[in-house]
């Protein structure tokens, strides 16, 4: 089977979040299931360096505002279509928002480029290479779907949701310059509260729909989760799946990790890494287990929350080591929390750091208001570092609640928060601090977690099972 993979970014060529290592993982790991999957992305910059002496494939003389081409490379281990369109992507800032931090105004012609370069492979193909079916990824290929029905209704075609909270919005004065009918600017069409949405388009109109988890799928069909679009995802429910993400094995191996000051294949291979860990925060010594936080500092991820129950986790003993950024107000609220010498706070993005943090933790907290699927708890299962999460989408899926019975069975491999109040989070931190002073337990949890199938295989079956569904194989 051949699949092209259209996204907005992918590990190693650009990144902004979890998205990028889905995208970067899925192809080496659908090779085994016997899948030929390419990948196009936007000719940003930091693409187009990897793209040096490229095959031209198609020059497009006018391409949603002026001239463009697709080009092919092998990188990375990745076999690559870059469209190239110096007028969308060659320009300073970020590859969503400029330098004044606000999004590109023209994002919506950016992206729907970028889908439809994808059709005109699909039904032209790509040099001697023309996919099978087509795989979008969020509202950044939205209009893949739409634009396939335009020109070409029977190739198949896959969008995966990885946050439904971005919809790709755009004012209704550009259905001309977005190539779109406005027959279908409507509430069964593309239409959302006077705006064109993207990632409507896309859920309308494709073959099937997937999500990152199975429990998100399901969240996907209530109001408080669906951002205006759950009774879309009601409607389509046959047609909408949800398949848990894994992470790179190679990558995120505590055995082999090049960013670790000792590697480890058992739990206490971790005490070097955590001592290393306090040393580099400043943190003492402490009785209770050592919490880190790898995250972008966002109300969704439930970090404000974390601010409010953090007296609780000190006054058991714990300490906290976080890394991210986000928005000024959480930034400054932990910075302030880092008054407390069991608090230690780096307000930046690096993501050797992040290995070390995951290392040398002895929990993790994940608290997120919403979470697709999170790959940062499946990363602490692989290194023995027990996932503390939101009771939500992906995170109830593969975390395991010590419960008094997954505890007896030797099963439990984190704890849920529920529901995500300060009042539950400061009661599940003194359930952590009774465990971690179990140390027979909290080792049997360690052991457990690390055993865990974190990787692509279960994953890259289910994909390769829906590919077949859709072709009618």
């Amino acid at each position: 089977m051949k699949v092209l993979s259209v996204a907005s970014e992918c590990v190693p060529f650009v990144k902004t979040g979890g998205l990028a290592d889905v995208v970067g993982a899925l192809p080496n790991a659908l090779a085994a299931e016997g899948v030929d999957m390419r990948v196009l992305l936007p000719g940003y910059p930091s693409v187009m360096r990897f793209a040096e002496g490229a095959k031209v494939l198609r020059t497009e003389d006018y391409f949603y505002g002026s001239g463009a081409r697709l080009l092919f490379c092998e990188a990375e281990g990745i076999s690559l279509y870059v469209l190239d369109a110096p007028h969308l992507y060659e320009r300073d800032g970020g590859i969503y928002l400029g330098p004044n931090g606000w999004d590109w105004s023209d994002n919506s012609e950016r992206f729907a480029a970028l889908s439809m370069m994808a059709v005109v492979m699909a039904e032209h193909g790509a040099g001697d290479w023309q996919p099978d079916i087509v795989h979008g990824h969020d509202w950044q290929a939205g209009f893949m779907p739409y634009y396939l029905r335009m020109t070409d209704p029977h190739i198949p075609n896959i969008v995966t949701i990885h946050n439904i909270a971005f919809h790709g919005l755009a004012p209704a004065d550009r259905l001309g310059t977005l190539r779109l009918d406005p027959s279908d600017f409507s509430f069964d069409g593309f239409e959302f509260w006077g705006s064109i949405s993207a990632l409507k388009a896309g859920l309308t109109w494709a073959d099937r729909v997937t999500t990152v988890s199975p429990n998100y799928a399901r969240e996907l069909t209530r109001i408080e989760f669906g951002h205006g679009l759950d009774g879309l995802i009601r409607n389509r429910a046959s047609g909408v799946s949800g398949i848990l993400n894994g992470i790179d094995l190679d990558v995120w191996d505590p055995a082999t990790d090049p960013a670790l000051v000792n590697r480890y294949k058992r739990p206490r291979g971790k005490a070097k890494n955590k001592a290393a860990l306090r040393q580099e925060f400043g943190l003492p010594e402490a009785d209770g287990p050592l919490c880190v936080v790898v995250s972008r500092l966002t109300g969704q991820k439930g970090l404000d929350i974390l601010l409010a129950a953090l007296p609780s986790l000190l006054e058991q003993g714990g300490q906290l080591a976080l890394l991210g950024s986000g928005e000024p107000e959480l930034e400054a609220g932990f910075l302030a929390a880092a008054d407390n010498p069991n608090v230690g706070v780096r307000i930046d993005y690096d993501e050797a750091l992040a290995h070390r943090l995951i290392a040398g933790g002895d929990a993790i907290l994940v608290p997120s208001r919403f979470e697709p699927c999170g790959l940062t708890q499946l990363y602490a299962l692989r290194y023995g570092t027990i996932p503390v999460v939101a009771y939500t989408g992906g995170l109830v899926d593969s975390v395991i609640h010590a419960s008094p019975m997954a505890l007896a069975s030797g099963t439990a491999t984190g704890l849920h928060i529920y529901p995500l109040t300060a009042d539950a989070m400061r009661m599940t931190f003194k359930d952590l601090a009774e465990l971690f002073r179990d140390r027979d337990l909290w080792a049997t949890m360690q052991r457990t977690a690390m055993a865990q199938p974190v990787g692509w295989e279960a994953s890259a079956k289910a994909y390769a099972a829906l590919y077949r569904d859709v072709l009618g194989h």
